[in-house]
Order: structure tokens, then C-alpha cells, then sequence
């Protein structure tokens, strides 16, 4: 893909991911202060819409990333993308409570992590004590998002919580021991969500936890949270 054109599918999807609304060329343009024409940046954006990378959800919107976009765009960071990025997205109270929480590797230091990540990404976060202990938090976060306020969303959403055990144990044998991202119709949570996850060993024991949150969630930062987890039961 061309620079500029990465470029702006690029601002495209870190303006919506902190605006949570459709984005429109003359906020590209104004906000961003590009040095190319709304007209410019719309012929940029019909292509990336030939491209199935955003598309138009209503009439008169500006435009979204598709699942196809936010995959292409967890690529161009995901391998080095290491847990030496928690400083550049986490306040440093953030970090220190994280760090403090994770002094204690045992189900209350883990639940206490888990807290502290869901209220950090503004998710729900499972955590899975070996294969059939299952505790998660933040479902809160999940439902004020907007793409769940539709009474069908709401229903998906009390789906998977009724059978998160289920899907736990599905995947836990599965899931690699490093950090995964699962975008859309590669998440067993569901096709309208993603989900950030490791599994992890301490002795004998094994432990699977991840973040779980809209296609729109911030990923750079909820993959340097599962990182930097992951790095820290595992030192």
C-alpha cells in the first residue's frame, strides 16, 4: 500500500477508535492538519472503500474500518510491539499500580490485575485459573460501548457471558503461550468483538487471561497491557 494512502487509513482508524463515531474528510483534514485537499483525502477514501478496509454505515456518515482494516492494521505493529511500550500508553500511576498488583503471582494479585486492566482499557477482562476456574470483570465496560447499544448487541453480549466457560474451555488447550490477537471472525467470543489473550505457566499450573472489547478497541495499548503481563508471570 502507498504511504499516503496508509496513511490516512491509519489516521482513519485511531481517530475512530478515540472518537468511537464515523470519520469524515474534513475532520482528516482539520484536525490532523494535512497538507492535501478534502476532495483529495475522498478520493483516498473511495479507494480504500474498493478495498473493503472502511466502509460508509449510513447515509451521509463518514466512514468506519472494517474488520479486514483493523487486521491489516494490528500487523504493521503486532511483532515489536514488546512490554516496553507500557510507558508510551499508560499514565504512570497506571503502570505502577499495574506493576504493584502483579507483586503477588496468585489468584487474588491476578484478580486485582484484572480489575486494574479492565478499568485501563475500558473492557471486560476474563482470567481463567487453570481450565476450570474462570473469574471476569469490567462486562459494564462492554455494554456502555455504542456498537452495543442495539438490543440485538446487548443480546449477543449476554450470550457470551452465559457461555464464556464454554469458550474458555474450548480454547485453553489451544491458545499458545504468548500474546494473540483475534479479530472479529477469528474470536470465539464472537464476530462483533475482538479479544487480546495469553496463556502463561507458573510451575504446574497453567492460566489463560486476555481483554475483551469492541472491533474499535484501542489495540496498541491492550496488546502492551497483555504483553506486559505476560512478561511479568513469566520473568
Amino acid at each position: 500500500m502507498e504511504d499516503r494512502k496508509r496513511f490516512i487509513l491509519f489516521t482513519i482508524i485511531k481517530e475512530h477508535i478515540r472518537s468511537k463515531i464515523p470519520v469524515g474528510s474534513n475532520v482528516l483534514v482539520e484536525k490532523y492538519n494535512l497538507e492535501i485537499s478534502p476532495a483529495t483525502v475522498r478520493n483516498i477514501m473511495a479507494d480504500l472503500e474498493n478495498d473493503d478496509l472502511i466502509i460508509q454505515p449510513y447515509t451521509s456518515a463518514g466512514r468506519i474500518p472494517t474488520e479486514k482494516a483493523f487486521r491489516f492494521y494490528v500487523n504493521s505493529f503486532f511483532p515489536e510491539l514488546g512490554d516496553d511500550n507500557i510507558g508510551k500508553v499508560l499514565k504512570k500511576k497506571e503502570a505502577n499500580e499495574l506493576s504493584s498488583s502483579l507483586k503477588d503471582l496468585d489468584e487474588f494479585g491476578f484478580k486485582k490485575t484484572a480489575k486494574l486492566i479492565a478499568d485501563i482499557s475500558d473492557s471486560a477482562v476474563f482470567w481463567a485459573f487453570n481450565q476450570n476456574n474462570l473469574y471476569y470483570t469490567g462486562i459494564s465496560n462492554l455494554l456502555k460501548q455504542p456498537e452495543f447499544h442495539q438490543t440485538g448487541s446487548i443480546l449477543d453480549i449476554s450470550i457470551v457471558i452465559d457461555q464464556m466457560d464454554e469458550i474458555i474451555n474450548d480454547i485453553f488447550e489451544d491458545t499458545q503461550m504468548k500474546t494473540s490477537v483475534l479479530i472479529g471472525s477469528s474470536n470465539p467470543f464472537g464476530d462483533f468483538c475482538s479479544t487480546v489473550l495469553s496463556k502463561y505457566k507458573i510451575g504446574k499450573k497453567k492460566g489463560l487471561f486476555g481483554i475483551l472489547g469492541p472491533l474499535r478497541m484501542d489495540y496498541e495499548k491492550n496488546v502492551s497491557l497483555v504483553n506486559y503481563i505476560f512478561n511479568k508471570i513469566n520473568k
